[in-house]
């Protein structure tokens, strides 16, 4: 195909009928180039390819379509599928959690029947002993109150104080507001142990946390996230209840335990309060599993029964 711009066959190259030159005069003159050439190529070549083979069949296109909706069925599919399975597996979940909350709720509402019980036992008991002693004469019953309330099996009364320690709030990022994992204002057993502690020091006769009277072998430890006193959990915030002579809570008060904690309050957000009570009531602690060591016998040995420890109780 010739160009356009070439001079005609037998002209020679030089001025045109118009008085222009070939070749060069043409080559510089856009508008007569786009006007002479304005098909794109593309365009021209998928022009020829259609004269060529001919208009696309219907059937083609149809099948053009019919993969199509092939393809979107599929993915709609596949993203049904994936979302029952992530639905079915959240209720799975939320039952296993909710079956073990029942499940320890009830067990606690056993165990709080079954120390209900235990102290009206404990308390018909004591008043038959009374009764037996008293006709036998003498200050028995009153030496044996007094031993009882010494070592928290009896339920005593008097001026005190109560302690109170509270988890901070849980922190929270401020990009997406999720609760942090990581709470440094949080209530340990070690802080319930450390007041418990300083408060025998300072004179405490009777301690408590959250109703459960301390003992010689009473333990204050973690299991988990919950907090146990004698394997009973307590919850946020703690109360930590003592009776004591009056000095008790100034003695508390200059205590570097107290100073300790008010600057927990301050560095990490704790609670801890203290409240000065005129009558406070306690009481009685569970039975203890007393032990006994066992001479050695001639010709053997004998290892004695262990000893229960106590951690925060009563040193």
């Amino acid at each position: 195909m010739s160009d356009p711009l070439d001079p005609p066959k037998g002209e020679p190259a030089g001025p045109g009928p118009t008085g222009r030159t070939w070749g060069k005069a043409f080559g510089a003159d856009l508008l007569a180039r786009l006007y002479e050439t304005s098909l794109e190529p593309g365009y021209a070549a998928a022009a020829e390819k259609r004269r060529r083979e001919g208009p696309q069949r219907p059937s083609a296109r149809r099948l053009g379509k019919a993969g199509t909706a092939a393809m979107a069925l599929l993915f709609g599919v596949l993203v049904a599928v994936t979302y029952r399975h992530a639905v079915a597996a959240e209720p799975e979940s939320h039952r296993t959690h909710d079956q073990l909350v029942g499940e320890v709720k009830s067990q606690r509402a056993e165990t709080d029947a079954l120390q209900r019980r235990a102290d009206r036992l404990r308390a018909q008991v004591s008043h038959q002993r009374d009764e037996a002693l008293s006709l036998a004469g003498g200050d028995e019953a009153a030496r044996l109150h007094a031993l009882e309330a010494a070592n928290g099996l009896d339920k005593v009364r008097g001026p005190g104080l109560t302690v109170t320690l509270t988890d901070a709030p849980t922190p929270k990022d401020p990009v997406t507001g999720k609760e942090s994992s990581e709470n440094l204002g949080r209530v340990l057993d070690v802080d319930i142990q450390e007041v418990v502690n300083e408060l025998w020091r300072d004179g405490a006769e009777a301690v408590a946390v959250d109703g459960q009277r301390l003992g010689a072998t009473s333990t204050i430890r973690t299991a988990g996230e919950a907090i146990l006193v004698d394997f009973r959990p307590v919850n946020s915030p703690y109360r930590i209840t003592v009776i004591g002579p009056g000095s008790m809570g100034e003695r508390f008060g200059s205590s570097a335990t107290d100073a300790r904690y008010e600057g927990f309050v301050k560095r990490y957000q704790m609670g801890f309060s203290v409240q000065r009570s005129a009558q406070v009531t306690l009481p009685a602690a569970a039975d203890q599993q007393l032990r006994y060591a066992h001479p050695v016998r001639p010709g053997g040995s004998a290892s004695p029964s262990p000893s229960a420890s106590g951690t925060g109780g009563g040193r």
